[in-house]
């Protein structure tokens, strides 16, 4: 069920298309003074443009088909095997992108529309006559939203720029230039820690998908994991753990039960992206997008299948055998007219959507089980343990994979682990299957300084690690804004 109402239309009370203004620098989609000051009076106002950052992540640019783009597709987890899926996405597999890229554009569009919208009730609701403990709230989520949203920015392109109030008029996005990854991240944690402080752990029934207290925390301890920060990071992360019986945060007791529209904002979940089919463009797309070009109605009964994102032959083979975790999240063939093709395809999101591209599915960002490979991986930072807490936290999400724990004295060689290397490589492997298709793969390589070993097959340079700055921002503001090197 999807109790939080995200409509995009919602947002156009808030913000004006991101065409509506060729020369709005960002992307912002200024909305006019105005507009600004005479709309937002009430806390009906408020939940409104609420709802619109919410919305946001719908967004191409976001979590429709961005992340997953960046997360999986260009890394070694999934490529694009027919060409008649876009070039612009066989050029981000291929490492081939430039700065032109379509992609680059709409994922640099789509953040900052959101954080846009962010700053709008972060902003506006000061002078709004409401509820004390509502306003906290909302500048709560809307804080945590823009943390989420600046934490994808930081992570694809490094020094972004950072605005942090609304930007009334195209005029003003002239005054901003790229600031340091470092500077982004002190914004990143600063919201989340706020964020923290003012949400409640859980919500009502009819509230479900808004942000959490454990969210933020969660968030806050991979921000500080992809950071480097292993002390403060296994802070957050075994507080999420400790506080579990608050937030009610557990394991599902089978993988398979993680997914599916039936078992979206499961106890498992800590965030995910609302999606709503057959709602006024809130469904979601990842039916059609990920089944073979070709399949007709065998693996999506309605839509067109778009061919993107399909699992590479060295994901198929990353599998144990056994692993429970396969089959809930990819198949090898499917069955065409009596006749079956062997084809790699992603099922973790399937379903029959209402139309073309209009899904139930949920996009999951955060859950409980990411939470314990981080902490397994942070334990093990701060010093190798023979047998220690580490393996304890690993070791639960292979036994519910239904595969046999990983120790340091085990007789089996693929299942000992010797040293502080060996149980990097043990997290690394297990958050690949685990996390499958997630959104998650990508960034764990750059994250641990693993990209430029483990994709130099694919053709990766080092500039590679970030990605082209929309060369349309460069273009219009070159005294400020420049591109990243080897582009």
């Amino acid at each position: 069920m999807k109790n939080i109402k995200i409509l995009i239309a919602a947002g156009a009370v808030v913000m004006l298309s991101a065409g509506a203004c060729n020369s709005d620098f960002l992307d912002l989609a200024p909305i006019s003074q105005e507009n600004s000051n005479n709309f937002y009076k009430t806390d009906e106002d408020m939940k409104n443009a609420l709802t619109a950052v919410y919305g946001s992540l719908q967004y191409g640019g976001q979590y429709y088909s961005s992340i997953h783009v960046m997360g999986d597709l260009r890394s070694d987890n999934t490529e694009i095997t027919n060409p008649n899926a876009g070039a612009d996405l066989q050029a981000i597999d291929n490492f081939t992108n430039t700065p032109v890229t379509s992609i680059s554009n709409t994922t640099w569009s789509g953040h900052y529309q959101g954080i846009q919208a962010a700053n709008i009730v972060i902003e506006k609701i000061e002078a709004v006559n409401m509820d004390a403990a509502t306003k906290a709230r909302y500048i709560g989520e809307a804080k945590f939203l823009r943390a989420l949203m600046y934490f994808n920015l930081v992570r694809i392109y490094g020094d972004v720029p950072l605005v942090t109030k609304v930007i009334n008029n195209p005029q003003e996005g002239y005054e901003y230039g790229r600031n340091a990854t470092e500077e982004v991240y002190q914004q990143i944690i600063a919201d989340l820690m706020a964020a923290e402080g003012s949400l409640p752990y859980t919500y009502a029934a009819a509230e479900v998908g808004r942000a959490t207290k454990g969210a933020a925390m969660a968030l806050l301890g991979k921000v500080y994991l992809t950071r480097k920060k292993w002390t403060l990071a296994g802070q957050k992360l075994k507080q999420v753990i400790d506080e579990a019986a608050q937030t009610k945060y557990k394991l599902m007791p089978t993988y398979a039960g993680v997914f599916g529209i039936p078992a979206e904002n499961n106890a498992e979940s800590i965030f995910e992206v609302q999606f709503k089919s057959g709602s006024n463009g809130e469904g979601s797309p990842f039916a059609n997008q990920f089944a073979p070009i070709g399949s007709g109605t065998a693996v999506v009964a309605v839509g067109n299948p778009l061919g993107q994102n399909i699992p590479t032959a060295e994901m198929d083979a990353t599998y144990e055998a056994n692993d429970l975790r396969k089959a809930a999240s990819m198949k090898n063939s499917y069955v065409l007219s009596g006749k079956t093709t062997l084809h790699n395809y992603v099922v973790k999101y399937s379903g029959t959507p209402a139309a073309n591209l209009d899904s139930d599915n949920n996009w999951i960002v955060l859950r409980y089980a990411d939470v314990l490979l981080m902490y397994a991986e942070v334990l093990n930072e701060q010093g190798f343990v023979a047998d220690g807490p580490a393996f304890d936290y690993l070791n639960q999400i292979r036994t519910r994979a239904g595969l046999p724990v990983k120790t340091f004295s085990n007789e089996n060689p693929s299942l000992q682990i010797t040293s502080q290397a060996e149980f990097r490589l043990a997290v690394e492997q297990e958050r690949r299957v685990e996390l499958a298709f997630e959104g998650h793969r990508w960034f764990d390589l750059v994250r641990t300084d693993r990209a430029l070993t483990v994709l130099a097959d694919k053709g990766i340079q080092p500039h590679h690690v970030l990605l082209a700055i929309p060369q349309s921002q460069v273009d219009i503001n070159p005294a400020m804004i420049s591109q990243n090197p080897g582009y």
